[in-house]
């Protein structure tokens, strides 16, 4: 089993490709990014104190508030980190690998197009 940052790279990617026609377009504007650990800014940011909590992070401005008035930004990123999702995969023991890589992805693109965690809850139970 291939647990290194270029195979979490290729599922993401993989994810992202296969992605319905409505929200493909969209996605291919988003940067990808893998790191082992969130940087200590993002866990400060968030208000989160374990490292392990965070498995991902859309780092961007929701589709549904943007505007063509706004000053440029910098581009929307989705970030997916290694080790915490390693530990979550290790923790379960009861998903692949490369399915909880990828369900974590479209989580997070989720928050691109604009849906809360609240609404992602609504359809999808697994972070309940």
């Amino acid at each position: 089993m291939h647990t290194d940052l270029r195979h979490f790279e290729t599922i993401a990617r993989r994810t992202v490709d296969t992605m319905p026609h409505a929200f493909h377009a969209a996605a291919q504007h988003v940067l990808l990014r893998i790191a082992d650990w969130p940087d200590p800014d993002m866990l400060a940011d968030l208000g989160i104190d374990d490292p392990l909590d965070l498995t991902g992070l859309y780092d961007g401005i929701p589709m549904t508030e943007k505007s063509i008035d706004d000053f440029p930004a910098p581009p929307d990123t989705v970030w997916l980190f290694r080790e915490p999702i390693l530990a979550e995969w290790r923790d379960r023991a009861d998903i692949d690998l490369d399915d909880l890589i990828a369900h974590v992805v479209v989580h997070e693109f989720a928050h691109h197009f604009g849906w809360s965690d609240e609404d992602i809850a609504t359809i999808d139970e697994w972070w309940t």
